[in-house]
């Protein structure tokens, strides 16, 4: 027996008749918009070289953490679902029998994001009407695999068909953007940006450190054994990648920490980090340090900054050892903006010429930490809810706790922050449709008028994300 799959037209929407209707009437002012989608993981090299995808596997399970965090919870390990261990062990090769085997645990994925995500898939791309589960997991199998090795089913033919303006990838500082440089010269219309993220030349900690600052120093000829010569050759990249059309640079901190180290003590704090002869502690003081370089380099070239704190990465270390990083064994911890954050807002959180985006994986600090920076420093603008949080009572937690201070456009829109290409659309209908929800109870509650719900709910899906992500 089968069950059907049907996406509801009012889906998301409250059950209270009046705002139901109102929500209906804001989300048709928004559905077709173009999707701007100014931060994400997408690859690349999908669009520079549009070669066909493979299968329902290596395009929508294996890729995607939070099928695979969920998966191992109930017990399913990643050998059954086809990937290799770092050691010997023995893993599922056969993809037709991975795909069987998420099949039959989908169920575990009932009312959680990826359900909705994966099911708007399913049904808008490719045109299945029956849901997922263990009867159905060849057909699925099959018709997305014939699906695939159609034109239509290319990534430029994708990008179009979804409606797709701009997208944002998320690269390197040593990246060589060959790719990005082979979409821009194959004369397609399609706009792939790069996005400046350098991790691993900021954080003395992360395990390529010393070998990406190598790799620095032969793409700038800049001498980054000295302080200067490290500062500049960050700059070269950074005008490097916005030559590349890239407009933002991405941080991804386990803290919120800032710290403005006068310059003889920054040069003696790198030289210890380049001589192995880190204190304790330095590893975080320095990547605190850089956090007010990048702040400054912002100021100075324009590229929009945008600070992700808060995971614990690979929380789960069996699961790190064996199988690497980005499958699912990260976890939120608390994050203290308001002190951690002090002196770089010090410094530039007044200045005009600088947009500092920030997310949180701590929803206690929406409306304790966030919107109130937010509400007072002019270069603070909100993420959307990420990570953990994109999910719809997720999307409605974070209007809740931060409109009353930040208002809206104090925030920066949406943005999908996705390795899952075709789960885009289905991110951005679900974002767009929760924002009418909310905008329909202002509505409901004559705490906004109907013309301004219409154009606020424009603005959060499309405006506010070109004008922060300066596109």
């Amino acid at each position: 027996m089968t069950h059907p799959l049907r996406l509801d037209p009012d889906r998301y929407f409250p059950s209270d008749a009046t705002q139901r209707q109102i929500a209906g009437e804001l989300f048709a002012h928004v559905e077709t918009l173009p999707i701007v989608s100014p931060h994400g993981h997408t690859d690349p090299a999908w669009f520079a070289k549009n070669a066909p995808f493979e299968d329902a596997v290596s395009l929508l399970l294996w890729p995607d953490h939070y099928l695979l965090r969920m998966l191992m919870s109930v017990g399913v390990t990643l050998e059954s679902i086809g990937i290799a261990p770092n050691d010997d062990a023995e893993y599922e090769k056969d993809r037709r029998v991975v795909w069987r085997r998420f099949a039959e645990h989908y169920r575990v994925f009932r009312a959680t994001p990826s359900r909705l995500w994966l099911d708007h898939t399913f049904a808008t791309v490719f045109g299945l009407d029956v849901r997922l589960e263990a009867a159905t997991a060849d057909l699925y199998y099959d018709t997305i695999k014939a699906k695939l090795a159609e034109p239509e089913f290319r990534p430029r033919a994708l990008y179009e068909r979804f409606n797709i303006e701009v997208i944002a990838t998320t690269d390197t500082a040593i990246d060589p953007l060959h790719d990005h440089r082979a979409i821009r010269e194959s004369g397609w219309g399609g706009r792939v940006i790069p996005t400046f993220r350098p991790d691993e030349v900021l954080d003395p900690d992360h395990a390529d450190f010393f070998s990406s600052l190598e790799q620095l120093a032969i793409l700038t000829g800049e001498n980054v054994e000295t302080w200067p010569g490290y500062l500049a050759a960050l700059a070269n990249r950074r005008a490097y990648f916005r030559e590349h059309g890239a407009t933002a640079t991405d941080h991804g901190h386990a803290t919120a920490r800032t710290c403005c180290l006068g310059l003889g003590e920054a040069k003696q704090l790198y030289d210890r980090i380049l001589l192995n002869r880190k204190n304790e502690g330095d590893g975080e003081l320095f990547r605190a340090h850089m956090l007010i370089e990048m702040a400054k380099m912002s100021c100075d070239d324009g590229m929009v900054m945008q600070l992700h704190a808060g995971p614990w990465r690979n929380h789960n270390l069996q699961l790190y050892r064996r199988f690497g990083w980005h499958k699912g064994g990260d976890v939120p911890t608390a994050t203290d903006y308001v002190h951690g954050l002090k002196p770089l807002l010090d410094k530039y959180g007044n200045d005009p010429k600088l947009t500092l985006i920030l997310f949180t994986l701590d929803e206690t600090a929406y409306s304790r930490e966030l919107a109130p920076l937010a509400g007072i420093y002019p270069a603070v603008k909100l993420g959307p809810p990420w990570w953990f949080h994109d999910s719809p009572d997720g999307m409605l937690r974070f209007r809740r706790a931060t409109t009353d201070t930040a208002g809206f456009y104090n925030t920066a829109g949406f943005n999908d922050d996705t390795r899952a290409f075709f789960s885009i659309p289905a991110r951005h209908d679900l974002a767009r449709r929760m924002d009418c929800v909310y905008l329909a109870e202002l509505v409901a509650t004559h705490r906004l008028e109907m013309e301004e719900a219409a154009e606020l709910a424009r603005d959060l899906a499309y405006n506010l994300a070109k004008r922060t992500y300066r596109l």
